[in-house]
């Protein structure tokens, strides 16, 4: 952790895309949604493990929401996307996905020559987690695609490993494997989808670490804008210096 913290009080849908095609995804629209199990609904073993690995995970360490840590802490240049305030690591690249026609920021993806991540925001309920609900419509579009998921305890809570069989320019047969990153907050989520290295060797701390760090230290500036639980939050492109 770079930055100070605040003090605590008492206290995604057309646009939720996954990293390999669009994809439409149901959202609830009522932010207090039980994250509990429905009456009459029935869970898997996987899931209701990962939802027991997602309610053991806490965000003392990150990501954060912007009242809970104090950006004017310390000296470190970071990157404002507006809704989302990210800080580089040395040797760092990034590359933004930017709407055509609205020229909004739709996701970034950072990389440090082996591994990538890409990083997308959405908006969340106020109460409750929505990682779940986003976990089972990806299983049910890799296993669409003819592709295999599985699901394991993560850094960040459940993680999601999946591989889906694509075809290159060329023709050739190959899979595309990912792991993905769900992390819910007072209004918002936050998905993270590691590429290359880091998720052809996952135990491989080294080939993770500086993405890892990247994620844990993003910091989401929800503000007071409606937007439906599942909806992209807009990002801006950050001032040149």
């Amino acid at each position: 952790m770079i930055f100070g913290r605040r003090k605590r009080g008492n206290a995604v849908e057309d646009d939720l895309r996954e990293e390999q095609a669009p994809e439409e995804t149901a959202m609830p629209e009522d932010d207090d949604v039980d994250a509990d199990v429905a009456p009459g609904e029935e869970l898997s073993p996987e899931e209701l493990q990962a939802r027991e690995w997602d309610a053991a995970f806490t965000r003392t360490e990150g990501p954060f929401d912007i009242s809970e840590v104090d950006l004017d802490a310390d000296d470190v240049k970071r990157v404002d996307f507006g809704a989302l305030v990210a800080t580089p690591f040395e040797g760092m690249t990034m590359q933004l996905n930017v709407h055509r026609e609205s020229k909004g920021v739709q996701s970034i993806l950072v990389g440090d020559g082996q591994s990538g991540l890409e990083v997308s925001l959405f908006a969340g309920p106020n109460k409750s987690s929505m990682a779940d609900e986003v976990r089972a419509e990806i299983a049910k579009s890799t296993v669409a695609q003819g592709g295999q998921v599985k699901l394991v305890e993560g850094p960040f809570g459940a993680e999601m490993r999946r591989a889906v069989p694509v075809t290159d320019p060329e023709g050739r047969k190959a899979l595309h494997v990912s792991r993905t990153w769900l992390v819910s907050g007072p209004g918002w989520l936050l998905r993270g989808v590691l590429l290359g290295k880091a998720t052809f060797e996952p135990e491989n701390e080294d080939a993770q670490v500086a993405l890892f760090e990247f994620f844990s230290n993003l910091v989401v500036r929800r503000g007071t804008q409606p937007a439906a639980p599942g909806s992209a939050l807009a990002l801006r492109m950050p001032e040149q210096e």
